[in-house]
């Protein structure tokens, strides 16, 4: 790893100045207005109350409240949080919508998620919770603790995301909300028909036997059937010889329209009995259904040929060069590629907790237990039309308005009509599964993942009178997580034996390629095994790499301090203590002798074996929250502790890819070459210190600095060194070596992450009573970081060009801004959210994580709404939105920004609804 000294200080923003300026006008205003006791409901209501939470935390934290029951201001729990300082959410390159979350520059594995308090399942290879699998309309609050203490378990390197579902016994009566929303998505987007959707839920809460039992149900349903996205992929460009002299051409495309519909259900149920205050206990149960579904339709292929061994290599002719560019011309003998695939998802979530408050004696105690559990099952069916693998009379495609680096912008024709059936037939086109012994005329591929967390925590706390010392609590936290991966993948082949074997697609459908006007015949492959195709199983490394079970139970013993006093003449509260974790992991991966299965070519019937290592070791993680107040509603926090984040399960996995290269592949060293995961693998580490000065305006507005540094004493990285195989090799004696190099990831020493944020909440009603209604939330960030991770050992295409990596999901800079006018039940409120470049993941056409550039974003939505207060109507209110209202393209790149790989238009989404609270 390497690590550099950045001496680039953080400038002032305009955000910056402008909190600075209202935070003086503010504090004279203030002094000058009495406190009232007016009832607040809406975004003012919510404001206040994560402003509440925020200022009797014991650390640094940041939170958002529903500014109703049902009413998160977002679709997704994702948009939610990452309107919050040093928050960012990366949009799903399929949908549009954010699912993954970032905090303080760090990656979504470095999160801790919970909910209520229990730590929760993930979907992917990776341990990010992909958070638009719960429903927004069923939580109430989401707490991000930023700092850590030492009762927070299953805590991050980067933070701890609660999120809270509503406590029945906390409200004085019965409620029931119904939320219905309509929307039309893919506006402006390019696409020929608009995508359509609704969304609705309902709530229920009461209370009985005197207040002592409440109970909460809450089910929401959402539907969308997303419009047609031009999402087009660059090859890159190549350098080819003209006329004596090499120039510049494009290099291939992606043209792809891409269709999804998704459906989700979440229910989500509470009971709660507390018959006096010694005792309470709630049952909680939350879950979650989503389907997801993705056609997609258009062309792809070589301009310069030699995709594959059925891909000829092309004859430029008719160029006009311009600086070394041909910014137009012919290739000739060009075999373009129809694509027809569908992509059907389901994923489950289910998670129940048992919580229980007693208290014996001068003890105040906490039993809780906890399960969740995730099932993700895909299925990824991809076919291909064109010419045959042996035809000869190919295909001519030219092109004009080529600038040598951006082939989106170009113009491109085919000689051929590829919407006739008689020129697009299903076939193996480029001879991608190898050639004429084993026919690709498409891929199938269907992995199922499963995690299974199980919690329990036994905890206690009592109230001393030692001193600053005021209470102690001590507990013992145990976890069991299993999760496990397995797919089944092969060759879709045309019948009848004949490698070469041909014919015609099912339909007379077409449909044009947004991006570039080209006309392809289409059809959808689902429920053609049998009557068109037939599946070949294959086993391959490749395929068994990605499979893995994964085990680890961790045990936590922890006691925490609560300190009050003085400390330099000012008053302070805070907490002292330390976690004692002990891990053990067991991890089962997959061998597979590359020689013996005839150098990884996709084998139906290669054998493999498993093998299965465990792993033991523990941490010590102290900490420290102080928080002094320091007058007039102003408080300084500072928080230091060790942290940790446990690595990526398929980085633990034991898997090894094996092979002996006899000096023909220049890319790799002669002799017996190992890649796979590391079963030993401990997480990441790291130092954390955080400052906070906050200024609070009663509990209606405050302005916040804080400043973070983290100093990770380990990262994982991926790391070549030399080992003995003589036990994973079939015939060792055969190669007279057993010796090779094995690349691995592996805890690497350190680098360090540092930030500043500042954000402001401010009503303007304090500055002018004339004002009144309107005000503003705005934060800002800058980070840095002293990492720089190597490129060598990752597989991603889309970072070739660059030979160092930052850490992903870093953006430099964040902003977010929402201005908010509500009075006598009106309410608008119009935000935004700024990104600056980051590194980003994604699943790739393998199904594996992909590190990729995405380009930085700013995301604008406008939300207007009427609440009836009184009359026949009181309780309805209406609502209008829209999102990403300036268009905002999804944008990957390959190194620099002007080499993009993906340019995806979602078009803006505009949402009406209703809301009836009775």
């Amino acid at each position: 790893m390497k690590q550099t000294n950045s001496q680039r200080g953080f400038r002032v923003s305009p955000v910056a100045a402008g909190c600075a300026m209202l935070l003086m006008a503010a504090g004279a205003a203030q002094a000058q207005q009495a406190a009232d006791n007016v009832i607040v409901t809406g975004i003012r209501a919510s404001i206040e109350s994560a402003i509440s939470v925020k200022k009797n935390a014991e650390g640094v934290v940041e939170a958002i409240s529903a500014e109703d029951i049902g009413k998160l201001p977002d679709a997704t729990v994702a948009e939610s949080i990452a309107r919050l300082p040093g928050v960012t959410a990366q949009r799903d390159a399929a949908t549009g919508r954010a699912k993954n979350v970032s905090v303080r520059g760090m990656s979504p594995d470095f999160n801790g998620a919970t909910l209520n308090g229990r730590a929760q399942a993930s979907t992917g290879d990776s341990r990010g919770v992909e958070f638009d699998q719960f429903p927004a309309e069923l939580l109430g609050s989401i707490v991000i603790h930023k700092t850590p203490n030492a009762s927070l378990v299953d805590q991050g390197l980067a933070s701890t995301i609660d999120m809270k579902t509503v406590r029945p016994l906390d409200f004085n009566k019965r409620t029931m909300v119904v939320n219905l929303r309509k929307q039309s998505t893919g506006i402006d987007s390019g696409s020929p028909t608009n995508g359509t959707g609704n969304r609705q839920s309902f709530s229920y809460i009461d209370q009985f036997a005197d207040r002592t039992i409440g109970v909460v149900l809450g089910y929401s349903k959402q539907k969308d059937i997303g419009a047609a996205q031009s999402d087009f992929g660059s090859w890159g460009t190549a350098t080819k010889s003209y006329n004596g002299q090499d120039v510049v051409v494009p290099n291939g495309f992606n043209d792809f329209n891409k269709t999804t519909s998704a459906n989700r259900e979440g229910l989500m149920a509470t009971i709660q009995f507390k018959p006096n205050k010694d005792f309470e206990t709630s049952l909680d149960l939350f879950t979650s259904k989503n389907s997801f579904s993705a056609k997609t339709t258009g062309i792809q292929g070589a301009l310069p040929g030699g995709a594959g061994g059925y891909d000829p290599d092309g004859v430029l002719t008719n160029a006009t060069i311009a600086n070394g560019v041909a910014t137009a011309g012919t290739y000739n003998n060009f075999k373009g590629v129809v694509r027809n695939d569908n992509t059907q998802g389901d994923d489950k979530l289910n998670s129940i907790g048992w919580n229980t408050k007693f208290k014996l004696g001068e003890w105040k105690t906490v039993a809780d237990l906890g399960r969740s559990e995730v099932t993700r099952q895909h299925t990824r069916f991809e076919t291909t039309a064109g010419q045959a693998g042996n035809a000869t009379a190919l295909d001519t495609i030219s092109w004009t308005g080529f600038d040598g680096k951006n082939l989106s912008g170009a113009k491109y024709t085919t000689g051929f009509n590829y919407a006739d059936r008689n020129v697009a037939k299903l076939t193996d086109v480029e001879g991608w599964g190898g050639g004429p012994s084993t026919p690709q005329a498409g891929y199938y591929a269907s992995p199922t993942t499963k995690d299974r967390v199980d919690n329990l925590r036994f905890s206690g706390v009592r109230n001393l009178d030692m001193g600053m010392l005021t209470a102690v609590e001590v507990g013992l936290h145990f976890s069991d997580r299993d999760k496990t991966r397995k797919t089944a993948e092969g060759a879709v082949v045309i019948p009848g034996g004949d490698p070469y074997g041909a014919v015609t697609m099912p339909g007379t459908a077409s449909a044009t390629a947004l991006a570039t006007g080209i006309n392809v015949a289409a059809f959808d492959p689902v429920g053609t095994v049998g009557s068109v195709y037939q599946l070949t199983p294959w086993t391959s490394t490749a395929i068994l790499n990605k499979n893995f079970k994964i085990n680890e139970k961790v045990t936590t013993t922890y006691i925490k301090g609560d300190l009050e006093g003085k400390l330099m003449g000012l008053s302070f509260t805070g907490n002292v203590g330390g976690q004692l974790v002990s891990s053990n992991q067991t991890s089962t991966g997959y061998n597979i002798d590359g020689i013996a299965c005839a150098g990884e070519k996709n084998q139906p019937s290669c054998t493999y074996s498993t093998f299965t290592q465990n792993h033991k070791y523990n941490d010590f993680n102290p900490s420290l929250n102080l928080n002094f107040d320091v007058g007039n509603d102003q408080m300084v926090r500072v928080g230091a502790a060790k942290v940790l984040s446990r690595a990526n399960m398929i980085d633990m996995a034991g898997n090894l890819d094996l092979s002996f290269n006899t000096g023909a592949d220049s890319s790799k060293p002669a002799g017996w070459n190992g890649s796979g995961g590391n079963p030993n693998l401990e997480p990441f580490r790291a130092k954390s210190l955080d400052v906070s000065y906050e200024k609070y305006f009663g509990k209606k507005g405050y302005v916040s600095v804080a400043g973070f540094y983290k100093a990770l004493d380990t990262y994982i990285v991926r790391q070549s060194t030399v080992v003995d195989f003589r036990n994973f090799i079939t015939n060792p004696s055969a190669y007279g070596t057993t010796l090779g190099t094995m690349t691995t990831p592996v805890n690497g020493s350190g680098g360090s992450i540092s930030g500043v944020e500042l954000s402001l909440n401010v009503p303007f009603s304090m500055l002018a009573p004339a004002m009144d209604g309107f005000g503003l939330m705005a934060n800002t960030s800058a980070t840095n970081s002293a990492v720089s991770l190597p490129r060598a050992g990752l597989t991603s295409a889309d970072t070739d060009k660059a030979t160092n990596l930052p850490l992903p999901g870093l953006s430099k800079s964040v902003t977010n801004l929402r201005a908010y006018y509500e009075k006598n039940g009106f309410s608008v409120s119009l935000g935004a959210k700024k990104r600056s470049d980051f590194l980003g993941e994604i699943l790739d056409y393998q199904d594996n994580r992909q590190l990729t550039f995405v380009k930085g974003e700013t995301l604008v939505d406008l939300q207007a709404s009427y609440e009836f207060n009184t009359g026949s109507l009181k309780g309805l209110s209406i609502l209008l939105q829209g999102n990403n209202l300036t268009n905002a393209e999804f944008i990957r790149y390959n190194g620099t920004p002007d080499n993009v790989v993906q340019r995806t238009k979602f078009g803006k989404t505009y949402q009406i609804g209703m809301n009836y609270k009775f």
